[in-house]
């Protein structure tokens, strides 16, 4: 019985099967990422995967001749030696504390457009591009500081305070009080004066009086 011995025969010979997963792993160990459909990337999980743990084993041995003989065995599988050599020698690290699932697929929604097949996007579980160096930052000046022409503004305003003397200062602030005060003044006084211009009223007497002398010089003529 055939129990459990189902592989994915991809509709090709054996040969054309080993030589297309075989191309498909390289270009993933190279790219990280690539685009193929449903069937080829559920295949090339289940060669890749096992082409990975050969590498852990590689990096974990202690003995160089089985380093020796695990990266044979790879190369005879990716039929690559540059492949290899980057899976050994950089990926390998990344998957030293990862007990298998070193790959995941994702569904694509649009089909291929010759035979509507379903695409999907196989790429590894760890991050497979190596890390770029951070530049060192520059120092930069602070947003807030003053600028130098606003420096200098600054020095010749405070200079120009320091030439003047407090004294002299209050002085100059007691006569501008004293002018603004000056003109209440004045203006009261004026109104004092006319109020004093205005001709007294003539009272009863002076009347009676101008009368009788007026009686006494008709009586004289």
């Amino acid at each position: 019985m055939r129990h459990r011995k189902h592989n994915h025969q991809l509709g090709v010979k054996t040969a054309h099967r080993t030589s297309m997963l075989a191309n498909l792993s390289c270009s993933l160990i190279e790219n990280g990422r690539i685009k193929t459909t449903l069937a080829r990337a559920r295949a090339l999980r289940q060669t890749i995967e096992k082409i990975i743990t050969l590498a852990k084993k590689a990096h974990v041995a202690q003995d160089p001749a089985k380093k020796i003989h695990y990266r044979r065995l790879a190369i005879s599988r990716l039929r690559s030696k540059s492949a290899t050599t980057k899976l050994f020698d950089e990926l390998a690290e990344q998957f030293v504390n990862r007990q298998g699932g070193y790959t995941r697929i994702y569904k694509l929604a649009l089909p291929r457009l010759g035979d509507a097949a379903e695409m999907a996007l196989i790429e590894f579980v760890e991050d497979a591009k190596p890390k770029k160096k951070k530049k060192a930052k520059k120092a930069t000046k602070p947003k807030d500081a003053p600028k130098e022409s606003d420096k200098n503004v600054s020095d010749e305003v405070s200079s120009s305070a320091n030439d003047f003397p407090a004294d002299e200062i209050s002085k100059e602030v007691d006569s501008v009080t004293d002018e603004a005060s000056e003109p209440e003044s004045s203006v009261g006084e004026e109104v004092i004066e006319n109020t004093d211009a205005k001709p007294a009223l003539e009272s009863p007497d002076n009347i009676v009086s101008s009368d009788k002398e007026d009686n006494s010089e008709e009586d004289k003529k």
